[in-house]
């Protein structure tokens, strides 16, 4: 269960974690980006939550802070 249901977050983090403009333009509107990826209600709430904590992150850790954040999630 975990594993599948990890498999839309693996591929969120990975591309945040290679491309800081996805990642900026994730927290400006991530509705239109979230849509790209399958993900289950409590992993949407994962990542709005996520997004919620690196806005109060310096802007040189929130990549860190985000992919962090959603491994524990999934991780649990």
């Amino acid at each position: 269960m975990i594993r599948s249901m990890a498999q839309g977050l693996r591929e969120l983090v990975g591309r945040v974690m290679i491309d800081p403009e996805f990642l900026a333009e994730l927290q400006r509107a991530p509705e239109p980006l979230l849509a790209q990826y399958e993900l289950s209600d409590a992993e949407r709430l994962t990542v709005e939550q996520a997004l919620a904590r690196m806005a109060r992150t310096p802007a040189s850790e929130r990549r860190r802070q985000f992919r962090n954040t959603l491994i524990s999630r999934v991780a649990t």
